[in-house]
């Protein structure tokens, strides 16, 4: 998809450039990625949960070190969401399933504390197939995910709230997770980029297994270059 929005159509790896010219601010990019998230999250079911304070705090200080000319890497300040099998302090931690709907993760996933550390603004949770165990995203707990390119189609799975997110502009990337094809499906139906990484290459502590041995934390982004930044 094409963006007029400038901070959305920079993606991950061009809003360092935005920032560093000092006309944009992170907070500029989370006001944008909100407020297409109320505007269009409605009709696809992608984006779980917010934790507007926590990113507003977070954009902030990004901000701060960006006038300073001291980022913390290229994804300092960038909007990303998050899988719902993957644990965001202060969010549920529900992998999709409804029982687990309360289950509030007390402590990040290492990927995410990374992401954390490297400045990135964490916006919140995004829908997945129950359980991690499926490839359409049609949560019987959490609603239908659609294909932002085509509502009647799905968005795949089980990372379908991922994809769609990023297809659809609600974050500059998420993660997701790949134990089957998890990351690389919705991906290839939303026209997005995912990279399932190396067995080691993101630690998987703090995500939900569904096996521990296949499980994967992956990329989805709207270029190469953006999964890149968020992977290293």
């Amino acid at each position: 998809m094409t963006f007029t929005d400038p901070i959305v159509g920079a993606g991950v790896a061009g809003l360092p450039v935005l920032f560093d010219a000092g006309g944009v601010t992170p907070d500029d990019a989370l006001k944008v990625y909100l407020a297409r998230i109320a505007r269009h999250n409605t009709e696809l079911g992608a984006v779980l949960e917010i934790d507007a304070q926590g990113a507003a705090r977070d954009a902030a200080a990004s901000a701060v070190r960006w006038r300073a000319g001291a980022p913390l890497s290229p994804v300092d300040g960038a909007p990303l969401l998050i899988k719902a099998n993957i644990a965001v302090a202060g969010l549920a931690c529900h992998g999709g399933i409804g029982a687990y709907r309360d289950a509030v993760a007390t402590t990040d996933a290492a990927a995410v504390a990374a992401l954390r550390a490297a400045g990135a603004v964490i916006l919140g949770s995004v829908n997945m197939h129950e359980g991690a165990l499926g490839a359409t995203t049609d949560n019987p707990w959490f609603g239908r995910c659609r294909n932002p390119w085509n509502l009647d189609l799905t968005a795949g799975g089980s990372s379908g709230g991922s994809g769609a997110a990023v297809a659809a502009g609600l974050c500059a990337a998420a993660l997701g997770t790949d134990t089957m094809g998890s990351v690389r499906i919705p991906s290839a139906y939303c026209g997005v980029f995912g990279h399932k990484p190396a067995r080691g290459a993101v630690a998987t502590a703090g995500v939900m297994e569904l096996s521990w041995t296949l499980d994967h934390v992956g990329v989805h982004a709207r270029s190469a270059q953006d999964v890149g930044q968020v992977l290293a």
